[in-house]
């Protein structure tokens, strides 16, 4: 039964993956044909600033998740999460944490 659940959420993932890098390609080749430029000043600007909001805090969650961690071993015995775990965490909270400053920033007019 476990072997036909992942399976199944695998299938999803990939056609989460697929519908993703679908939508981005039409919206890119859509606003070539409008006539609009892919980057400008403004676009690398905001890409610059939500890339280094990003990395400041991936830095810091990834600082307090080995705090956390390590004080877990130590009180404890036993690790909070493991390597795989730990690593998917931090990709999430980078990923997400650029697309939303990213957003925020590009909504929000003049920086």
């Amino acid at each position: 039964m476990i072997d036909f659940l992942w399976s199944l959420v695998s299938i999803g993932i990939f056609a989460t993956i697929f519908l993703i890098g679908v939508y981005a390609i039409w919206k890119i080749l859509k606003e070539k044909r409008l006539g609009f430029p892919a980057k400008d000043e403004r676009t690398q600007k905001i890409t610059g600033i939500a890339a280094t909001y990003a990395f400041y805090i991936g830095l810091y969650f990834m600082a307090a998740l080995l705090l956390t961690n390590i004080l877990n071993i130590e009180l404890l015995g036993v690790p909070l999460l493991d390597a795989g775990d730990a690593l998917i965490a931090l990709i999430l909270v980078n990923s997400l944490t650029f697309l939303i400053v990213h957003w925020y920033f590009n909504r929000k007019g003049d920086i």
